[in-house]
């Protein structure tokens, strides 16, 4: 599968307060220009896209909430009014409840921040329902109270109408905004991937031609089956544009929800609600998803690597030569180490000390094998390396290297200087026709026996097959 390279760019930085204005002040009125041309004649707004994406903005970008830059937002949207607009001063209470919104919002998703205590997953979106609820309540309380008067309408149709559309187009729109990234690069894309996607619009297509109020949750089963195969920031945007087309379709009348006559201001409040209630079942499920998997990575990262050395553990070990690619003239060598008179560490010194030096031996010998091949704890103080060499006097070379380097390395333990060595016996062949897997285990049986040599001839020591000989017997080589 081929894939393309895409440059990245940054909209926002923390260094550059300019540039942070401007994109501000040109997202703001380019949305706010959005939602003017959304409106229908009977209703204040039809889909007010600004102030979720403001507040998503606000919430991802920490450091931008400051009071001048919550100013800029504000400040665009008064402009586009008396460019626009005979609103006067209905204009500074309206924008007024628009920044209410985006304040909330933000304020409460950065309260959830700062109790993680780090950088938390994207979004919780159950919490993010719940936010886009309290703060469209006080959004739609202020914007009501502001619009009286305007086109002619009362207080509580405006109310409804607020509150609905506020609350919906967060739901939609608020997961999208925080969870958009730019990929690093594009992948060719095959047909199997896009079912649940023509899935989704084939629903749309028997929402439209069915109609009814049923027909609104026609999408949610692909809805579903998206989150499960696309990841968060994909699904976030399927949502948007499945809900938004929804509601866009419902106040045209082309999904037709009452036969009997015209769209009304209570079922397009009804229309919303169910929509941005049906909205955040895929985003939840999506993020739940995308936690379980999460959870799975760290937790296969705890069994494939020893917690104590951070270097691979048995099982982890077997994992990697799994995976790696056969090569039928490569030469392997296995090398096991064990730490000579390890328990008098531990007894002299304590269990701490013991883990300090296993850790800082477990680093020495992952340093000087390097890329050359993978090191695993095997456990207490036994290590195994299996190596990628030329030759079995290459692979030996290596072993004495490893030895050499520790037996040199003086360990500082609470200003104390303790040194240890290793005896190393070594197992070399090529991996052949057979899986990496079987000639490991063919190799460590060899180097377990050639290590209790090396412990045998006075430890200290590299042992492996008469280099001489080629294997008619063996011989010690220190």
């Amino acid at each position: 599968m081929r894939s393309i390279s895409v440059p990245r760019f940054t909209v926002f930085s923390e260094a550059h307060v300019l540039r942070n204005v401007f994109f501000l002040f040109i997202i703001t009125t380019l949305f706010y220009a959005m939602g003017a041309m959304l409106r229908l004649v009977q209703e204040l707004s039809l889909f007010w896209p600004l102030n979720a994406v403001m507040a998503a903005i606000f919430a991802r970008y920490v450091w931008l909430n400051r009071l001048h830059y919550y100013a800029i937002c504000y400040g665009a949207m008064l402009l586009f009014d008396v460019m626009t607009t005979q609103w006067g001063f209905a204009s500074l209470i309206i924008n007024a409840s628009n920044m209410v919104f985006i304040v909330m919002v933000a304020q409460l998703v950065m309260r959830d921040k700062r109790q993680a205590g780090s950088e938390p997953e994207p979004i919780n979106a159950l919490r993010l329902f719940y936010y886009c609820l309290i703060s469209a309540i006080f959004c739609a309380l202020l914007g009501a109270l502001g619009s009286v008067g305007i086109d002619r309408q009362s207080f509580m149709p405006l109310l409804a109408d607020w509150f609905s559309e506020q609350f919906s187009t967060g739901v939609l729109i608020l997961p999208c905004v925080m969870t958009l990234t730019l990929p690093h690069e594009i992948a060719r894309i095959r047909w199997q991937q896009l079912l649940p996607v023509l899935t989704l619009a084939l629903s749309m297509l028997a929402a439209i031609a069915i109609g009814g109020a049923g027909s609104l949750t026609f999408p949610l089963p692909a809805l579903i089956w998206c989150a499960l195969r696309y990841p968060l920031p994909v699904t976030s945007a399927l949502t948007l544009i499945t809900g938004a087309s929804e509601i866009i379709l419902v106040a045209n009348g082309i999904i037709n929800l009452a036969v009997s006559g015209p769209l009304q201001t209570a079922q397009l409040f009804s229309t919303r609600l169910g929509i941005a209630s049906l909205a955040i079942s895929p985003v939840i499920v999506s993020t739940t998803v995308a936690a379980i998997n999460n959870l799975v990575r760290q937790v296969s990262l705890r069994a494939d690597f020893d917690f104590l050395t951070r270097v691979y553990s048995r099982s982890g070990l077997y994992e990697a030569l799994k995976n790696q690619p056969a090569n039928t003239s490569q030469h392997l060598t296995v090398m096991l180490l064990d730490i000579d008179f390890f328990k008098s560490v531990n007894d002299n010194y304590g269990h701490e000390c013991g883990d300090y030096v296993l850790a800082a031996f477990a680093r020495q010998v992952y340093d000087t094998v390097g890329g050359q091949g993978l090191v695993a704890r095997m456990g207490g103080e036994e290590f195994v390396v299996a190596a990628k060499t030329r030759d079995p006097l290459d692979g030996y070379h290596l072993a004495e290297k490893i030895r050499q380097r520790v037996e040199a390395n003086v360990f500082q333990w609470r200003q104390l200087p303790l040194r240890v060595t290793v005896s190393i016996g070594t197992g070399s062949g090529t991996l052949g026709s057979n899986e990496n897997i079987d000639v490991f285990n063919e190799l460590l049986v060899e180097a377990d026996e050639y290590l209790y040599r090396a412990k045998k001839a006075g430890r200290n020591k590299t042992c492996a097959k008469s280099l001489a000989e080629e294997g008619i017997f063996n011989t010690v080589v220190s």
